[in-house]
């Protein structure tokens, strides 16, 4: 029953919000049957592909329209299209009848393939408790997507709507794998902490930094769509967001930890419930900090690349250079902090409810 509140809960939480899109044709899918190559009519190097595309979704489903599509050279911006590529087109009512262009390369399916790849893997891996992951994993991304974004566009601050949606997303995630007890109430607690310490410290480095927030294109992009919103604060809540997954990882691993050691031995007193998860929380940050830092350098290689080509003193001032630095530094000392914090609070949950918990505990076996 109580899970059942939770889901039911969560549920309502994550109903999607939709915005008004009245006067938005959707866009359609298309598979290109032919491609001829054009010389530009300006003269210039640029070259156009003259391309037969068949509907494949919409009213005009099985129709053939011809269309050009311009490549100039940049890799960046062109969309060189071959036979049988599936493509998105972009339509637009002019009045006269629906008029169609081509907006990009369909890849929603390599994307479908690694989501059931991952969710069969998951499942049958983890069981149950992979069960429990991967439906705290969904509905944390429609938090994100149907809460996050609609309170930030409404004007809400992006620090603030970034920890509710971080504190709820933790909660469900703690409680659907660990069950309703104090180990999972503990790493609720450490995982939150942490975050709140991150996000402060995010706050300070943004402005003793002076980071303007424009540290990628689609920043520059959203600007120019919403130029009303607060880039800095948006900036510090994806620093928050980024974080979070290792937090909880680190939180959940000490709270079990210390949660099976009390049950082994219950004469350990709070002092040295604490000691046994800062050893284990040592181990963890070598990894889990590293981690961090490749995940953060992986997504950073053409700025390393880029590197070569200024002087080494500019770089390191550049401001989207300090900004993934700064955000890998932060989730790091995140998880740091995040193991004291969790030991401490562990150690004196789970000492204290222990009794509750052995007749409470629904962890999911």
């Amino acid at each position: 029953m109580k899970r059942f509140f939770v889901l039911l809960l969560m549920f309502i939480f994550t109903l999607p919000v939709f915005a008004d899109s009245e006067n938005i044709l959707p866009s359609q899918t298309g598979i290109v049957k032919s491609v001829e190559y054009l010389n530009s009519d300006d003269g210039m190097t640029n070259t156009k592909q003259l391309v037969k595309v068949k509907i494949l979704t919409g009213e005009f489903k099985g129709e053939i329209v011809e269309l050009e599509n311009m490549l100039s050279g940049n890799p960046y911006y062109d969309i060189k299209l071959t036979k049988n590529t599936k493509v998105i087109l972009h339509t637009e009512d002019n009045g006269g009848g629906i008029e169609y262009s081509i907006e990009d390369i369909k890849r929603s399916d390599t994307l479908v393939f690694l989501s059931i790849l991952f969710c069969a893997l998951l499942i049958y891996v983890g069981k149950k408790k992979g069960l429990a992951s991967l439906v705290s994993i969904l509905l944390t991304v429609l938090l994100i997507t149907n809460c996050l974004s609609p309170m930030i566009l409404a004007g809400i601050s992006p620090v603030l709507a970034s920890i509710i949606i971080c504190i709820i997303s933790t909660a469900i995630t703690m409680y659907l794998v660990g069950g309703f007890n104090a180990k999972s109430t503990s790493a609720v607690l450490g995982a939150v902490l942490s975050l709140l310490f991150a996000a402060v410290l995010s706050a300070i480095t943004m402005f003793t930094a002076h980071l303007t927030g424009f540290a990628a294109e689609n920043t520059t992009f959203l600007y120019s769509v919403h130029p009303e919103l607060n880039f800095i604060g948006i900036t510090i809540s994806a620093m928050i967001l980024a974080t979070l997954g290792a937090v909880m990882d680190v939180a959940m691993s000490i709270s079990s930890t210390i949660n099976e050691i009390y049950e082994t031995d219950n004469t350990k007193t709070v002092r040295e419930l604490f000691v046994s998860g800062m050893n284990v929380g040592r181990d963890i940050i070598g990894t889990m900090a590293n981690t961090l830092i490749l995940v953060y350098l992986g997504g950073s290689i053409p700025l390393l690349l880029l590197a070569g080509n200024i002087d080494l003193h500019k770089f390191i001032n550049l401001n989207q250079v300090v900004t993934e630095t700064a955000s890998a530094l932060i989730g790091s000392i995140a998880i740091v902090i995040c193991v004291p914090f969790t030991a401490l609070v562990a150690s004196s949950l789970i000492h204290k409810y222990a009794k509750l918990a052995k007749y409470d505990n629904i962890d999911i076996k």
